[in-house]
Order: structure tokens, then sequence, then C-alpha cells
């Protein structure tokens, strides 16, 4: 049997490669702490539980529309009124199967063989894939800590080709955890919609920003037609729950309904009823407190990191994410990762995960779990470098 080139040119997801060999580690009966996932250890709220059970009691689960219920694509829209002062049109809400089919209609949408889509190095990994699935090239710009670890317009500017189709952005980033400040995303959107690009705005960590740089701003503010990416997955805890979503120009609007009726269907119908239930005030309190409790815990990794002796370049401003260099212990990182888990039990991504620009020097560490974890991993982690 052959299997397709696209198939077997997918590279491995080694967050995931890692956490099935944590999986097997514990199932051997050793004590694994993951740092390796971004997935928040707080779960969906109470309400949204509750909405749940409630919802798949009712029996009665039809398909919805396959760019969401209307009741969600509203509410999605009264949250960016909120948060961001915006006013957006509840029929430009696509209600998705996770961010990730957010991506992937979107690639599906705009991309054609040979156009090509610039992005940051380091950057999340399945965006290249989504990319190439579709015949685009990927434009991976490498970037560092003097940029924090994000495009610039400068870099923008500098290695635009004839043939790029579009701009894709992830602010906060992960694998790091760095927001792009407005003004230069503003600068960035500005000059590729004068050359006619798309620009695709992943915001899914976008209320996980830790405000000291002023409340989190989409790029909706300055870019009414740029392609915005988001989730429920992390700011709302519900990352198994597989419900994202965009905001589009009225013009897309159309097309991705095609490409969704098509490809999925439609979004979990129980799901988009429980989500109902996170633009509540009492929700939206829980989910900003655990914000709150997200920042507390990155200063607990980041001061044990420092008494470890291993580098932060960048303090990360949002997400739940530390790039770390390990280039002073001598090893690769994924040598670092792969010893790291079978001698102390610590889960960590390699860099190797998000692009090529010094990818062996970096892991990536995922401060989504209890501090009690986290302080029990730091000493495991602390044990590991002295041994080196």
């Amino acid at each position: 049997m052959q299997y397709s080139q696209r198939a077997q040119s997918v590279a491995p997801f080694y967050a995931m490669a890692f956490g099935e060999r944590a999986a097997a580690l514990e199932a051997a009966g050793k004590s694994v702490i993951r740092f390796n996932i971004g997935e928040p250890d707080f779960g969906a709220p109470p309400a949204v539980q509750a909405a749940m059970q409630q919802a798949i009691s009712a029996n009665e689960l039809p398909y919805t529309s396959a760019l969401g219920t209307p009741e969600l694509r509203a509410a999605i829209a009264g949250f960016y009124q909120t948060q961001h002062g915006l006013t957006i049109a509840p029929n430009r809400v696509i209600v998705t199967a996770g961010a990730s089919a957010a991506l992937l209609l979107v690639c599906a949408a705009l991309v054609d063989n040979g156009d090509e889509v610039m992005m940051g190095d380091p950057a999340y990994p399945c965006n290249r894939q989504f990319v190439t699935t579709f015949g685009g090239k990927v434009n991976l710009v490498p970037t560092d800590a003097d940029s924090r670890f994000q495009l610039t317009a400068a870099l923008v500017k500098q290695l635009w080709q004839q043939d790029t189709k579009a701009l894709m952005i992830a602010t906060p980033s992960n694998p790091t955890g760095t927001a792009v400040r407005a003004a230069e995303l503003a600068a960035m959107c500005e000059f590729a919609k004068a050359h006619n690009a798309w620009r695709i705005i992943d915001e899914i960590y976008l209320n996980l920003s830790d405000g000291e740089h002023g409340a989190p701003q989409t790029a909706l503010a300055f870019d009414d037609d740029a392609i915005i990416i988001n989730s429920f997955s992390k700011y709302f805890g519900m990352t198994g729950w597989r419900l994202g979503w965009m905001v589009v120009p009225e013009s897309m609007v159309a097309v991705i309904e095609r490409l969704a009726q098509n490809l999925y269907i439609c979004p979990s119908t129980p799901a988009q009823i429980a989500a109902m239930a996170c633009f509540t005030p009492d929700t939206l309190t829980l989910c900003e407190a655990r914000r709150e409790s997200l920042l507390q815990r990155r200063r607990l990794v980041l001061d044990g990191l420092a008494d470890i002796g291993l580098h932060v370049p960048v303090t990360p401003d949002g997400a739940f994410y530390v790039y770390i260099d390990i280039s002073s212990t001598d090893l690769t990182a994924m040598t670092f990762c792969q010893r790291l888990l079978d001698e102390q039990g610590v889960a960590l991504t390699p860099g190797n995960d998000f692009g090529n620009a010094d990818a062996e020097k970096y892991v990536r560490l995922s401060y989504a779990t209890s501090e009690s974890a986290l302080v029990e991993g730091l000493a495991r982690i602390k044990m590991f470098v002295s041994t080196l």
C-alpha cells in the first residue's frame, strides 16, 4: 500500500510524541510531571460543565449550521464588544471544531499551489502543515531574542516575496509566550494589505496576556479585514471540547461555509450549547482569576529556572509558556528532553517542534499545571542539570 506524499512528508509533533512516551513511563509505574502540553489544568468552568450535562440529557442534539449556532455567534460578537469595545457583526463570526479547524478552513480557502505564507520561526508547528497540505509554501522567517521571537515590520518588508499570499502571526505566541506590540502588528498588517495579502492573526492566547502593556488588543481594532483565529481551549480551559472560532470579512463567510459543510458538517452541538455559559459575568470573573493564577505560576517558574542556571532570553508576556535556552548544558534540545524524561520523569518539548532557527538550543516549558507540580518538576530539572 502506498501512502500519499502529503502524509509521508508530515513531520512528527514532538510535544505529542513526548506525551506518549510520558504515558508509557507512567503505565510502567514511573512518576512523570508533564510540562510538554499547553493544556490548562483548571478544566472547563463549572457553569459550562453544568450546561453540557443539561444539553446531553435533552437527547435531541441535531446538526447545527456549519457556521455554528446563531446564539453562540452572537455571544462571541458580544465578547468583542465587552472586551475590546468593537462592534462585530455576528454573521462574520464562524464557530469551528477547535482553532485547528479554523486554520484548516482558512488555508483551504486561501492557499493554492505555490502560494507563499510568511510566518516567524519559531511558530506553532501545525501551521506549517496546514499551509503545505494545500500546496502552499512556507516562508519561515528566523527570529531571535532581539525581536522577542516575533516577526517585525522591518523583517516582513525585507523578506517579502512576490508570491506571498498571506502573513500569519500568533500573538501571544506558542512556543515563546511573547506578544507583538499593537503598533508593530498594525504596521505589518498595513504593509501586507498594501500588497494584497491576507492577514491571519492567531489570537488564541490574547486573553491570557499579562496586561503589563495595557489591555490586550485584537488586531481587528486596526485591521477590520484581518482573519482572526481564537479558541475556547486556553482562556476558557476547554481543550478537549474542540471548539474554536474565527472572525472573517463578510465576503469570506459563504466560502468558509461551503468548506465547513463538506469537511466536517458542523462543530459539536453540545459543546456549542455549553459554551454559551462562557460569557456570563460569573464565568468571565472566574477566567480572569485563573489568568492571575497563571501569572503567579510564571513568576515561580522564572525564579526556579534562574536558580537552576537555565537562561530565559525573553520574558513571556502572555500564554503559559517559557522558551528556555539550554545551550549551557552542551546537550541538544532533543537529547535534553529525552534524558530529562527518562532520568527524572519530566516532559518538556524540544525546540525542533517549532522551526529551524536555533531549534536545538531551546526547549519549551508549559506552566499550565499546578504549583505543586511546578515546584516538584523544577526540583527534578535542577537535579538533572546538576549531574551534567
